[in-house]
């Protein structure tokens, strides 16, 4: 059983057929408080504000890890992760 606000990993699947590009399917189990949803906290699963979720305001949520900046992909189905070195983590919502 989950504590109320938090979450868990429940599957990670990565794919590393492609050159240069790693593609990750992750699923996670969440116990939110009322007014929250399932989210990216950080680079890791966690409770948010559920508005967020609704109006698709990805970055809201602070997604990305210290240090990279998060944009949102032109048709809000998710966000990037920019580091200063060049290197783009890309998430999409499904």
């Amino acid at each position: 059983e989950l504590e109320v606000g938090t979450c868990e990993i429940t599957a990670l699947d990565r794919d590393l057929s492609h050159p240069r590009r790693t593609i990750a399917r992750q699923t996670a189990r969440c116990a939110c408080r009322h007014g929250q949803a399932a989210g990216t906290a950080r680079a890791k699963p966690a409770c948010v504000d559920a508005r967020l979720i609704a109006s698709r305001q990805w970055c809201g949520m602070e997604p990305c890890e210290e240090g990279e900046q998060c944009a949102l992909l032109r048709n809000r189905s998710g966000w990037s992760c920019t580091r200063q070195l060049g290197r783009i983590k890309t998430i999409t919502v499904s």
